[in-house]
């Protein structure tokens, strides 16, 4: 019997050993490791992200930097060049020549003068006038005209013109600069311009040069034109221009009437004709005043 108890007694300790109860847990704490404590060595330990966190590692903050810089933007700034030469409020005289290229039977050169105001930058309105009678008019009319008049007995009308005057407005929808051996820049616009006016027209007898002579009438007369103008400086420049000018016209009468030829109303074609005077015109172009004053807004 007392063998028996002898033997129960260490298995009661045991049994009470392996009890996991709540007391038990409460009674053996485990010591807790400060993450902030050194290891012995002057470095946190290994692996403790909030130590790095709070501690402000070297190498979070070097991947930061490189954040930053990947989501910085690089600005352009560009710097924006004032107008060249201004035309606000400006007056341009523009004398020029012109030539007419649509004509194969009679040229008819001219010289003439645009003066223009400027009431905006890019709209002007002005007047402009061609004078057509200067050296000898009847050298103008081609050789073509001759030959074909000799060769087939046919009689071309052919009409001179004295003067023609006009009413313009101006626009220039396109302005720029360019480049010259790299080393000279120009100024340059383009713009459009038309009008209305009158033209001095007359036919050239040919028909019936003995009899028959005219003398200049007033046609009503459009034009409309583009052109480029080049600066020299800012109140100097030349311009290439093309221009039509359209008008209703009437030529001397193919036929003669032999009972009535002294009478000049028989003298014109009974109907009129559409006619076009395409021509170049080249020409320099002056702004006054010479100088001018930016006003930029407040």
């Amino acid at each position: 019997m007392a063998l028996l108890l002898a033997l129960a007694s260490p298995l009661g300790s045991a049994s009470a050993q392996m009890d996991f109860s709540l007391d038990d847990a409460e009674t053996e704490p485990v010591d807790a490791v400060d993450p902030t404590e050194d290891t012995g060595e002057g470095e946190p330990i290994e692996g403790d992200v909030i130590g790095d966190l709070a501690g402000g590692s070297s190498g979070l903050e070097g991947e930061t930097e490189q954040r930053v810089r990947r989501t910085e933007s690089v600005e352009d700034v560009y710097a924006v060049q004032q107008i060249y030469a201004l035309r606000l409020n400006r007056v341009e005289l523009a004398p020029s020549g012109s030539f007419t290229l649509n004509d194969p039977y009679a040229s008819h050169p001219a010289v003439a003068l645009a003066l223009n105001y400027w009431f905006t930058n890019v709209l002007a309105v002005g007047v402009s006038g061609q004078w057509f009678q200067f050296g000898d008019p009847q050298t103008r009319e081609s050789d073509l005209n001759f030959f074909v008049r000799r060769s087939t007995r046919l009689g071309i009308p052919v009409n001179e013109w004295q003067v023609g005057a006009y009413l313009n407005f101006t626009y220039v929808p396109f302005y720029g600069k360019f480049a010259v051996f790299n080393e000279f820049i120009f100024q340059w616009d383009a713009y459009v311009v038309g009008g209305v006016g009158l033209m001095r027209t007359r036919p050239i007898p040919v028909i019936d040069p003995e009899i028959r002579e005219f003398d200049f009438q007033n046609r009503v007369a459009f034009n409309l034109g583009i052109g480029i103008r080049v600066f020299l400086s800012r109140f100097a420049g030349i311009f290439v221009e093309f221009r039509d000018y359209a008008f209703l016209e009437k030529f001397e009468n193919l036929e003669v009437s032999v009972d009535d030829r002294n009478n000049p109303d028989r003298w014109f074609s009974n109907s009129t004709t559409f006619s076009n005077n395409a021509t170049v015109q080249v020409g320099f172009t002056l702004f006054f005043p010479f100088t001018f004053e930016y006003r930029l807004p407040k």
